[in-house]
């Protein structure tokens, strides 16, 4: 089969599924892993697929990157709930790194008093909430993402390689249950791979409203997840569905 015709033949399967496993592909069109591999990043870079761990998914209504001033003001009740529960995961004297993001800042705004506890972030906002406060900021630094106040890029990255830390608060785009953790950006996505790998638990605080998406760049999949939090509006049956891939707990009322 010509190359260019078993691309066709991917971008169909995948079209017509949730995800499709590579070694799947393999098999139904006789060739091997790595030709499947090398497929999937090409038809990736032409934004045909988004390569996930162990495979692809395909480009149905991706969740694209919102401004900080469009979505500061949506789900307070819920991130609010969600932050007051996730703040019970947080020990004395911890080193956390904190995501940037709405609901993570609301995790900040409850511990800026805390000045036994480390707070390492790429997010400017979060850095400025706590600038007269008792707790700990470290800037990653970076380049600066304008109209949402997040850090990315190499020195960015080099800096989190030197780190060490207890806990990873991951806010999140999208989660899928196939798909995993995806963001809006390649850059976004591998800032949060390098915060995953500083921390040693990694807990994922989203709204309801983010689970069933799908974004642009995979992060990981949810078995690499420690903690989900998420609020009372995920229904009881995705609840159920979520929690065979990764523990989750549902924060229903301030604690």
């Amino acid at each position: 089969m010509h190359a260019d015709e078993r691309k066709r033949q991917i971008i169909s399967l995948t079209n017509n599924k949730e995800k499709v496993e590579i070694e799947d592909l393999a098999l139904k069109l006789n060739v091997s892993a790595m030709t499947i591999r090398r497929d999937l990043t090409e038809l990736e870079k032409q934004g045909q697929l988004i390569r996930v761990h162990g495979g692809a998914v395909p480009v149905k209504e991706l969740v694209s990157e919102v401004p900080y001033m469009n979505k500061a003001s949506k789900h307070l009740e819920e991130k609010s709930q969600i932050a007051s529960l996730a703040v019970q995961y947080i020990p004395d004297h911890a080193r956390i790194i904190m995501d940037s993001g709405t609901t993570t800042l609301e995790i900040i705004r409850r511990i800026k008093h805390r000045g036994d506890l480390t707070v390492i972030t790429n997010d400017i906002t979060s850095a400025m909430e706590c600038m007269n406060e008792p707790l700990e900021v470290i800037l990653t630094g970076g380049v600066l993402q304008q109209g949402v106040g997040a850090c990315t890029g190499p020195a960015a990255e080099r800096f989190l390689e030197d780190v060490h830390a207890d806990i990873f608060f991951l806010g999140a785009h999208a989660v899928h249950p196939k798909a995993g953790i995806t963001a809006p950006t390649l850059e976004k996505a591998s800032i949060k791979k390098k915060m995953i790998n500083a921390a040693e638990l990694t807990i994922l605080v989203a709204d309801s409203t983010k689970f069933d998406q799908k974004s642009f760049a995979s992060v990981c999949p949810l078995n690499i997840i420690s903690q989900a939090i998420t609020d009372k509006q995920l229904s009881e049956m995705k609840v159920d569905e979520y929690s065979k891939r990764m523990n989750m707990e549902v924060a229903s009322e301030e604690i």
